[in-house]
């Protein structure tokens, strides 16, 4: 998704960065490290600095394998970084419009980082702290790690205390899941997590994604106006250009939307997934695609929420990441599983509202194949 804070000058210096791997429980721990999960030639990497998923190596139908998510080589870039990479988003993912919501009766004030919007919970959002390590298993039959966040009442402007837990699970065959729990503890508050990981089924040095095909599992999404902001209406897709119902080639639908900017073209929308809501259901199905490296690779993201946002990368331009390689526009898109963008401020949209001692819970499940 668009949008970006001002850099956090932060030195990490005096930080260990671990190449963990193994069984070993790391309960406690406030190092900022990053942690591998790994299931014969499957693994994942993910760090304590905001929750972050910062690979997914799997094969090809040739056995070639592939690190499938952009991200940075170093903790330090990802401090300083400006695209979420990987990250765990939140108080409230996605755009507040005028930084402000109402509830109960008291106006809130947010941190506005995207003009006169909030965006992904301010300046120092989930994805710019660390987390704690509470659990972490790196190997065996379904490796593991949990990570936990105490959000204070006032951060970012939001009310109340908040206890965040999200596990990284390699929960199958070529299958990754994210389970985030959050519980308010004092005021009841707004909450909406989303994991931003940047994908491309190619390997995330290898072009552009406009030969992935896309399918979304959604027959409505919520319009927005020149800021991105939900106008409030809830719109067929029949008959649009995000009518993605039937899997579709990037690259003959992207110039058919507006990006978000003058010149820009691309997906920056948040869809309403069919179905049951806070029922696991399939999202979407993601292909590569001609002759790119990995076409073979396919994703399906199976989750829990009434909304997705589906990003491609639009704002993306010169940004240098792993091994050097450097992402341009559309270098990935995103698969955000979340409330609806602005639900705060839109009582006819699903509540995202947490009142004391209840619990917010998310569940995505991305099951890859070739």
């Amino acid at each position: 998704m668009a949008g970006a804070p001002p850099p956090l000058l932060l030195a990490l210096l005096g930080l260990a960065v671990l190449a963990a791997a193994g069984g070993a429980n790391a309960a406690g721990r406030k190092t900022v490290g990053v942690y591998e999960l790994r299931k014969g030639d499957f693994s994942v990497r993910v760090t304590n600095w905001g929750a972050t998923l910062t690979s997914v190596v799997l094969p090809d139908s040739k056995g070639n394998l592939a690190d499938v998510v952009l991200g940075y080589d170093t903790i330090a870039e990802y401090v300083n970084g400006s695209a979420y990479f990987g990250a765990l988003v939140g108080r409230v993912a996605n755009r507040v419009a005028d930084a402000r919501f109402v509830l109960d009766g008291k106006v809130y004030h947010l941190y506005r980082n995207d003009g006169k919007n909030a965006l992904h919970g301010g300046r120092r959002g989930f994805s710019k702290v660390i987390w704690t390590v509470k659990e972490y298993v790196g190997g065996g039959d379904s490796p593991y790690i949990t990570l936990y966040y105490h959000s204070f009442d006032g951060e970012e402007g939001f009310p109340g205390d908040l206890d965040v837990y999200v596990t990284y699970r390699l929960s199958g065959p070529y299958e990754l899941s994210l389970r985030m729990n959050a519980t308010a503890l004092s005021k009841a508050t707004p909450v909406n997590l989303a994991s931003h990981a940047y994908w491309n089924l190619g390997g995330h040095g290898s072009g552009d994604v406009l030969g992935h095909t896309v399918q979304l599992l959604a027959s409505r999404y919520t319009p927005v106006d020149g800021s991105l902001i939900p106008t409030g209406a809830v719109a067929p897709v029949a008959g649009t250009p995000y009518d993605l119902r039937a899997p579709t080639r990037l690259g003959a639908r992207l110039r058919e939307v507006y990006g978000g900017r003058a010149g820009v073209y691309g997906f920056d929308t948040n869809f309403a997934v069919d179905g049951e809501a806070r029922a696991l259901r399939k999202v979407a199905v993601v292909r590569g695609g001609g002759g790119a490296p990995g076409a073979g690779r396919a994703m399906e993201l199976w989750a829990d929420q009434p909304g997705v946002q589906f990003y491609t990368g639009n704002f993306l331009a010169g940004v240098e990441g792993k091994g050097g390689a450097v992402y341009g526009p559309h270098a990935a898109l995103c698969l955000e599983t979340q409330g609806f963008p602005d639900a705060v401020n839109h009582p006819n949209f699903p509540s995202v509202i947490v009142r004391p001692g209840q619990v917010y819970r998310h569940l995505m499940v991305f099951k890859f194949s070739f």
